[in-house]
């Protein structure tokens, strides 16, 4: 009986162990020199995005979710009244071209920054975000190389990478 049990209880090890691994993957993010070819490869994606993220001042944030403005505080799967769907599939068209997963804007008008959220991986508090920003002023604290800053100890403070002119990535974790 003693052998049955112990493995009844392997077993239900296994399957807990790969529940956890099934329903929250922990990914690695793209290595820094990726998300920079991406951003290049797909620049006028990135540069529409921005565009439009400074001229919608009721938007908050969006993603295949829906989205928050700052009229409505929950998000909507399919925007209304305070957001056109014409303009959220025009996002939605835009990120999938960037190989983006969202994106938000700061609510001051003009906006300090607008970020495109590149990767997001984690559950509740240790999420793991990298994202690509246009910045009003030099952020800080910048950092040289993404890749080692994922090599330092946790936890981290979020910064930024420069990648030229206003544009920076922007990591936490």
């Amino acid at each position: 009986m003693g052998t049955g049990l112990l493995v009844i209880v392997l077993i239900c090890a296994l399957f807990a162990f790969a529940g956890v691994a099934i329903f929250f993957p922990h990914r690695t993010p793209p290595k820094e020199a990726q998300v920079i070819q991406n951003f290049y490869a797909h620049r006028a994606a990135f540069e529409k995005l921005r565009d439009m993220l400074m001229e919608d001042k009721k938007l908050v944030r969006l993603a295949d979710w829906g989205v928050q403005t700052t009229t409505s505080m929950a998000t909507k799967e399919r925007p209304t009244g305070d957001f056109p769907i014409d303009r959220y599939k025009q996002y939605m068209a835009l990120l999938k071209e960037a190989g983006g997963i969202g994106a938000h804007r700061d609510r001051s008008d003009p906006p300090a920054d607008v970020c495109i959220w590149i990767y997001a991986s984690g559950w509740a508090g240790d999420t793991r975000h990298l994202d690509v920003c246009w910045e009003i002023q030099v952020p800080a604290p910048q950092i040289a190389s993404l890749d080692e800053f994922y090599k330092t100890p946790k936890p981290r403070k979020p910064a930024f990478r420069h990648v030229e002119s206003n544009w920076y990535l922007w990591a936490d974790r």
